[in-house]
């Protein structure tokens, strides 16, 4: 396999850190310690993996992380204080809640009780607006990733026919509305789409975000696309894959991303970046 056809999100990833590390130290120099604090509710493996990810990421750049391990049966009352307290501390400039929450908890009051000037993951409705109409701001972070991915590989996005499969508010439909800031020609397909063979021979580059392996397969593509790969799912084998043929569709594409070492790496380094994103103007 050539690795000029792979892209390197552990690469990139690791180029976005530096450049994080050198404006925190410069920040620390003013004396502005940049600081995020990681709440987490219950025991979901997964969650305490990603949390477990974010904070070792902090470390890595030099930001201040405070963590929160709440137990499963806190209250949606005692949550909201949590937040409160934590929206109110000057010292504290990024608030993550770790998602999915318990059942008894609802996720949307918690977003919302967020203030949008820390919300690190741009899920506060004020954010995702700001994003969609293309106005500055904290960026959605796996779209965000996806992105610098595209354009550090040295790819042009600007005039190019894109096409997103996938309408999540976290993945699909943000990453929509940044390529759209690109200049990118952009079509949303989703698990209703009629078409979706047609349109993807279309396209110059595909994200694909479904959750389902094997939604993109050699068949539906064009020679020379770029493919970025947001899925994680596990095969016959147990072993990571994402949610693209990848065996399949590698041969006749331009670029494309693996899973894992692809996407996944790039969605910490953009959650760190929002982390400093609204202090660079002390800079």
């Amino acid at each position: 396999m050539s690795e000029e056809k792979i892209i390197d999100g552990k690469k990139i990833s690791l180029m976005i850190k530096e450049e994080i590390k050198k404006d925190v130290l410069k920040l620390k120099e003013k004396g502005i310690i940049p600081t995020l604090a990681v709440v987490i509710v219950g025991e979901n493996p997964a969650s305490k993996v990603y949390v477990r990810n974010k904070k070792k990421g902090c470390e890595e750049v030099g930001i201040n992380s405070l963590s929160y391990e709440l137990k499963e049966e806190t209250t949606e009352e005692e949550l909201l204080n949590l937040v409160k307290e934590l929206n109110e501390r000057e010292d504290v400039n990024g608030i993550l809640v770790q998602l999915p929450l318990p059942k008894h908890i609802d996720e949307n009051k918690v977003i919302l009780s967020i203030n949008p000037e820390k919300d690190v993951d741009c899920f506060h409705p004020y954010n995702v607006g700001l994003v969609s109409t293309g106005n500055e701001g904290f960026l959605p972070c796996t779209p965000a990733g996806i992105i610098e991915l595209i354009k550090r590989s040295g790819f042009e996005i600007a005039g190019k026919n894109c096409v997103v499969i996938g309408r999540s508010n976290i993945v699909g439909k943000p990453a929509a509305m940044l390529l759209l800031k690109e200049n990118g020609t952009v079509t949303v397909c989703h698990s209703k789409t009629k078409n979706l063979s047609e349109i993807c021979k279309t396209a110059d580059i595909i994200v694909v975000a479904t959750g389902k392996r094997n939604t993109l397969t050699p068949d539906m593509i064009k020679e020379g696309v770029i493919i970025i790969d947001v899925g994680m799912n596990r095969d016959e084998n147990n072993k990571l894959c994402g949610d693209v043929d990848f065996n399949g569709c590698y041969p006749l594409a331009k670029a494309i991303t693996p899973v894992p070492g692809g996407v996944g790496p790039m969605t910490i380094a953009m959650l760190l970046n929002n982390c400093i994103i609204k202090l660079r103007k002390f800079l």
